[in-house]
């Protein structure tokens, strides 16, 4: 336990100084955390036997990093997937080790981790940010921590045992419940008065309902490799992909929600 708290507080320390500092600093911590995550996706997948093409994930986050930081129209970050599944598909035919399952794995890569931390990226940059990082991991970290308490104190209906045997849906409900609470709790806060009420609730709900979605799309993934972590990379929390699942699904969600009530426009 000591060795998660601390690990965890190094993380905060961290990831904080760069999403506060400037720009650049955010773009290049969500770009090294998705390089990360693609690298342990790829290493993973070998224990199936599968071999994608981890570079064509690599180069892809890459350049979605500099159309961020370059402010890059939407018709850009549209070319460059469509480029990156290009790729991904020619993969396997020029690499045949990586064959066609590994060019579909890699196509996989593409979507999931690497189109999500490029939209991390892009919203980095955008005039909502603080907002959106706010509401997007406020609501997932409460929702998580609620869904725990509650899934142990009344949890008796499983989700997906198949999946993920100990999420219940009356944790799911405690902490989406505990997800409203804190989106009253930022209205009320004199933080971000161009936020409503109903935003507030709306954006907090939807974003940790789709972080639970969030977890459990991993934890398929998880399952399906055979591994619990997917790496040993932060002592007593796993690998980068397991902290960044719930956020990958969260804090686009966030940004959506506020996008379309008029904010950033």
């Amino acid at each position: 336990m000591k060795k998660r708290v601390i690990s965890a507080a190094v993380l905060l320390i961290v990831a904080g100084l760069c999403i506060f500092l400037s720009d650049v600093t955010r773009v290049l911590f969500f770009g090294a955390a998705g390089l990360l995550c693609a690298y342990e996706l790829s290493r993973n997948l070998e224990k199936l036997e599968v071999y994608c093409c981890a570079w064509v994930m690599y180069v892809f986050t890459c350049a979605m990093a500099v159309l961020a930081l370059c402010h890059a129209s939407p018709t850009a970050y549209l070319a460059c997937f469509t480029l990156g599944v290009f790729l991904s598909l020619f993969s396997g035919i020029l690499h045949s080790k990586v064959s066609g399952s590994g060019a579909l794995y890699t196509l996989a890569g593409l979507a999931y981790p690497c189109f999500l931390f490029g939209m991390l990226m892009m919203i980095s940059v955008s005039e909502i940010w603080l907002v959106t990082l706010t509401f997007g991991c406020i609501s997932t970290w409460v929702c998580d921590s609620f869904a725990l308490f509650g899934g142990i104190r009344f949890g008796k209906h499983k989700v997906a045992p198949q999946v993920s045997p100990k999420k219940t849906w009356e944790g799911c409900l405690c902490g989406a419940a505990a997800s409203l609470a804190a989106g009253f709790v930022l209205w009320l806060l004199p933080v971000f008065p161009e936020v409503n009420l109903v935003t507030a609730l709306a954006t907090s709900l939807i974003a940790s309902s789709l972080g639970q979605i969030g977890d459990l799309a991993e934890s398929l993934i998880k399952r399906m490799i055979g591994v619990k972590d997917f790496s040993n990379l932060i002592p007593g929390h796993g690998g980068m992909f397991d902290r960044a699942d719930s956020l990958l699904f969260s804090i686009p969600a966030a940004y959506i929600c506020l996008h379309v009530a008029g904010l950033g426009m």
